[in-house]
């Protein structure tokens, strides 16, 4: 997996999280510490704390600023 790869799945993260918000459908903090590993695993560049800051819409997919 490469960077598109990961930007595209924090996107459907955001976008389950944003519409599941407090119900049992969401993904928590060790669901997305599962898929961070995953991730990892497959890609030793991936940036586990940027990927969580997207996702939880703190900045950019580049880790620049929200748009």
């Amino acid at each position: 997996m490469g960077k598109k790869e990961f930007i595209a799945l924090a996107d459907k993260l955001q976008m389950h999280n944003r519409m599941n918000t407090g119900t049992p459908a969401e993904f928590n903090n060790d669901h997305l510490n599962v898929l961070a590993s995953f991730c990892q695993s497959q890609n030793y560049a991936f940036k586990r704390e940027r990927w969580f800051s997207y996702i939880k819409g703190e900045c950019g997919p580049s880790g620049g600023k929200v748009k």
